[in-house]
């Protein structure tokens, strides 16, 4: 009886005591961070070129092209 209790006791050590499976939750929440982080610096990026760089570069390019004035 004591060689079982004793055998259930390291099991159960064991158990509590590996971390098996411990990095699937820091993988996931590295990903999601990544996911978050790339979203806000594509659209970042969009507002930047629909705002500021796009216009500018249409005016610019019209200027050069307009050969009448």
């Amino acid at each position: 009886m004591k060689k079982l209790i004793a055998g259930q006791a390291l099991k159960a050590k064991a158990v509590l005591t590996s971390q098996s499976g411990e990095n699937f939750v820091d993988t996931a929440i590295k990903i999601l961070m990544a996911v978050v982080i790339g979203a806000l610096v594509l659209g970042g990026l969009y507002k930047l070129f629909g705002e500021t760089v796009l216009p500018t570069l249409t005016q610019r390019v019209q200027e050069m092209f307009n050969y009448g004035s």
